[in-house]
């Protein structure tokens, strides 16, 4: 341990060994490690072989094929779930009840109901066993710099805004059985891909009050959508717009927000840095106020690492983390009502969707086949 640092490490375990534990959690953890914050203690995975390479490759001392006996042998402080969403529910409170606070992959989970039996499994009392997403755009320099300025009002009333995800996959990606499938995906690219920019708006603009939205199937042999549009109305009145794409050759993330006295853009692909970050000013805004917005101080990109180090202080000081309980649930929300608005044809407004509500439930609202067919084929079909 670090002779400058007041605690032990984080004794932390790692379940699932695929390519976002090998090339994000696990690298973030190996780093934390040097720094003596965690203790990478085992490593678990169904397929033993893929447990013990990832275990060689990052120096743990323990592999495990069987989740409940690594939690019953080693009583880890932290759990990190890099596993299909379908497993998270299950998974999530198995290491709570044992004591292990969670940090969990995106998608949270299928579902609403998935989501909020994860986050009652936690403690009551300050510090308890929770469980906290993967949100990791909230956590880099130029977001915490432009979150302050919105919340100060320094720019004014925000006005209109858009929130792009616009990527590419190919058919090769959804060969992955649990990929595009409603019941261990829980939803296309509204979930999968674009739900990192979409946590980010949410956690900008603040409170979200109605979307209206469309979904289509247009390429991919999949259940669930491959394209989604929403329009979106704030509790601060601002409207937006979310594009979510996975047909996209050129693709890019971007979050745009219209203020009264300037225009914020992020503009990247799959994280940024402060120099991403564009604020346009308004005609006649002083430029001493201008070089004041720009300076967004140290340069920390938004990454697994940024937000690991923020979670593990959290748990230190016995802190709720941003992305637990309702911090992380809104973005769910907002994605549920987004899949029963294309679905349903309706508006629906935050708060609308809980328990006896089939889209609380199931992103599909019970239907894993409603889903508008592609104009490709409905042009065979004439």
């Amino acid at each position: 341990m670090s002779p400058h640092r007041p605690k032990p490490p984080l004794r932390t375990a790692v379940v699932g060994t695929g390519s976002i534990a090998r090339g994000a959690h696990l690298p973030a953890l190996a780093t934390l490690a040097g720094e003596g914050a965690v203790e990478i203690v085992a490593v678990v995975d169904v397929a033993e072989e893929a447990a013990r390479a990832a275990a060689e490759e990052f120096a743990v001392a323990s592999a495990f094929t069987d989740l409940d006996t690594m939690l019953g042998e080693l009583r880890p402080d932290l759990v990190v779930l890099c596993t299909p969403p379908s497993l998270h529910r299950e998974q999530a409170i198995a290491a709570v009840r044992a004591g292990a606070h969670v940090w969990c992959e995106k998608p949270p989970c299928p579902s609403l109901a998935d989501y909020d039996a994860m986050t009652a499994a936690a403690g009551e009392e300050p510090g308890s066993p929770a469980t906290s997403f993967v949100f990791q755009h909230r956590f880099g320099s130029g977001a915490r710099h432009v979150r302050r300025l919105l919340r100060e009002g320094a720019f004014g009333r925000p006005l209109v805004a858009h929130c792009q995800t616009t990527w590419y996959r190919d058919a090769a990606y959804y060969a992955v059985p649990w990929r595009g499938r409603w019941d261990t995906e829980g939803g296309g690219p509204a979930m999968g891909h674009g739900i990192h920019q979409t946590d980010l708006l949410l956690d900008l603009l603040g409170p979200w009050r109605e979307v209206r939205a469309m979904a289509a199937r247009l390429v991919h042999d999949v259940q669930t959508e491959d394209v989604s549009t929403a329009q979106v109305r704030f509790a601060s009145g601002a409207v937006a717009t979310v594009v979510n794409s996975v047909l996209s050759p050129d693709e890019v993330s971007r979050v745009r927000i219209d203020c009264e006295l300037a225009t914020i853009e992020l503009t990247h692909l799959y994280g940024y840095r402060n120099a991403d970050w564009r604020i346009t000013p308004a005609p006649g805004v002083p430029e001493r106020k201008v070089r004041d917005w720009n300076h967004f101080g140290p340069d920390e990109p938004s990454s697994h690492l940024a937000q690991l180090r923020a979670l593990v202080a959290d748990i230190e000081a016995a802190a709720p983390h941003p992305t637990s309980g309702e911090g992380g649930r809104r973005v769910v929300e907002f994605t549920a009502a987004l899949y029963k608005s294309a679905f349903t044809d309706t508006p629906v407004r935050a708060g609308e969707i809980g328990p006896g509500d089939p889209f609380y439930a199931a992103m599909h609202g019970g239907d894993p086949d409603r889903l508008p067919v592609g104009a490709r084929e409905e042009e065979q079909a004439v």
